[in-house]
């Protein structure tokens, strides 16, 4: 079958698709024939080398896929051959065959198209976990959000309205990213800079915001505290920077602004906890299926593009969603 490969740290040049063994399920496991995958910035720190997303070189990249189940492992009960899933591997899902845990498979409801589907295991279903489970989002909840130009930032915005509705404010790392986000759904969007903290203070009409999320380390998370409002709630989920992460505040400012800062991790869910990862993916599919919220998504035409669209990423150019067609 066909994989894309990551042969060692670095760039493009070290990514490329290759001819490899088909894997097999084990106990617990369900084979799915991959019709598309979705892109994710973990692939990007994966392929670069941060530490701690890939045990070995070469790296097979690729977390969530969409498909039809080609074979079940020992155990596997609830598909059957030929059904149409979403999945979340642990990797090697930008391949024309993956293998995902049974608990992380997902039944696709009726009029929810693979394209979408694949976009969804890491792409609303994450932004669903980040604003219920970690957030806590309330409806009417100013929320600042981080990178609000790319999927998980574009997700978020889809289900906001649904989730009650509140004021949405992006930050991007581009200023030609911002009128994008806007038309996603914020309110408002800045590009960040030396006058960020005004800009985001004014857009939230004197309130504070109640919601952080932030997946950039810890480099704006002074920025965060100083904006939250009392009870205001701070959510770590990633590192897209790749840097050096500073030490979390001293308890004595927590106390004094009732604030949280909670860490999520998608990775660490879907092994300690992957039940809950699971019903945020068939929450967010049903959604889809009855039109609720809407997934739009760039579709690339194989996997002989996955590396440039891993480049837009890297680069920050990335807007948006990308899913690759894989399969028929």
């Amino acid at each position: 079958m066909r994989a894309l490969v990551m042969t060692a740290p670095g760039g493009s040049e070290n990514s490329e698709v290759a001819e490899v063994a088909a894997p097999q399920p084990g106990p617990g496991q369900v084979a799915v024939q991959v019709a598309y995958a979705g892109l994710n910035f973990v692939d990007v720190m994966a392929r670069r080398g941060d530490a701690g997303y890939v045990d070995s070189w070469p790296y097979r990249p690729g977390k969530e896929v969409a498909g039809t189940v080609r074979a079940l492992g020992p155990g596997v009960t609830g598909f059957a051959v030929g059904d149409r899933v979403v999945a979340a591997p642990a990797g090697g899902g930008l391949a024309e065959v993956a293998v995902a845990p049974a608990a992380l498979t997902v039944p696709l409801p009726d009029g929810v198209d693979l394209r979408q589907a694949a976009a969804t295991p890491l792409g609303l279903a994450t932004a669903m976990l980040l604003l219920t489970d970690s957030g806590r989002f309330t409806a009417g909840d100013t929320v600042l959000v981080h990178s609000a130009g790319g999927g998980i930032g574009s997700a978020i915005a889809q289900l906001v309205p649904e989730l009650g509705g509140g004021r949405l404010i992006g930050t991007v790392g581009r200023p030609e990213k911002a009128d994008e986000a806007v038309k996603a759904g914020y309110h408002a969007a800045f590009a960040r800079g030396p006058e960020l903290r005004e800009a985001v203070r004014a857009a939230t009409l004197g309130h504070g915001v109640d919601l952080v999320l932030d997946p950039l380390g810890t480099a704006e998370l002074e920025l965060d505290l100083d904006l939250a409002a009392p009870g205001g709630r701070i959510v770590l989920f990633g590192n897209a920077g790749g840097g050096g992460l500073d030490a979390l505040p001293p308890l004595g400012r927590l106390l004094g602004g009732n604030l949280t800062v909670t860490g999520f991790s998608h990775r660490g869910l879907t092994v300690g906890a992957p039940a809950r990862v699971a019903r945020a993916i068939s929450r967010v599919l049903d959604l889809l299926a009855a039109g609720r919220v809407d997934l739009p998504v760039t579709e690339l035409a194989g996997l002989a593009e996955v590396p440039a669209a891993h480049d837009q990423l890297a680069a920050g150019r990335g807007v948006g969603k990308y899913v690759v067609r894989v399969g028929d």
